[in-house]
Formats: structure tokens, C-alpha cells, sequence
């Protein structure tokens, strides 16, 4: 939040007005809860990992080579997005937020 401009005006009791702006962020817990899957690329990085992945990728393109030409461009772009996306998911799995130890546990409770 920013303040952008305050003002105070005299009386028996001081008021303030302000004129403040608000941003709105998405939260990355935020973005997990409405189903954005994310991939854990990072796994790449390990040789075995990427052969295998080149591998099932090379299996499914070949798959879709051999279905009719004649199909309309939406099919077969679905047809390519859900090969690439079933390979990642057993090859590589999903990307899974950190969590973080809460700040105020039960070690604080006990001062209380």
C-alpha cells in the first residue's frame, strides 16, 4: 500500500484524510490452489532423466505421426500438448512448494 497524498484539517478533533493505492499480488500458494500444475524441470539436469524423457517423447511423436493427416489442427495440437504433458508428469513429476516451518509454534505457546 502507498499513501499518495494526506491532509489533516483543524477542529476540535484532528482529522486525516489520505488518499492511499492498493496492488493486488497472486501468491504462489495462491496460484497451486487454482490448479496450475508446475513441472519440476530441475530433473533435466540428471542425464538418465533426460534420456528417458527424450526418449518417451520420441515414442509418443511417432504415435501421433501415424494417425491420419486429415484430422483438424485442434485435435492434433491437443493430441501433441497431451503426449508432452503425460511425459513430463512420469519422467519428471511436479514441482511441490517448500513448507515452511510456522513461525510461532508450540515452543512459544508455552511463554504465554
Amino acid at each position: 500500500m502507498s499513501v499518495l497524498n494526506v491532509r489533516s484539517f483543524r477542529g476540535a478533533h484532528s482529522l486525516v484524510a489520505a488518499k492511499v493505492k492498493e496492488r493486488m499480488a497472486v501468491s504462489k500458494q495462491a496460484a497451486q490452489q487454482f490448479g496450475v500444475e508446475r513441472f519440476n524441470l530441475r530433473k533435466l539436469n540428471e542425464l538418465e532423466v533426460r534420456k528417458q524423457y527424450q526418449i518417451k517423447i520420441s515414442n509418443g511423436f511417432a504415435a501421433l505421426e501415424s494417425l491420419s493427416d486429415c484430422e483438424d489442427i485442434k485435435r492434433t495440437w491437443e493430441n501433441i500438448k497431451e503426449n508432452i504433458k503425460t511425459s513430463v508428469k512420469k519422467n519428471l513429476g511436479l514441482y511441490e512448494l517448500k513448507q515452511h516451518q510456522p513461525w510461532f509454534g508450540e515452543k512459544c505457546l508455552h511463554f504465554f
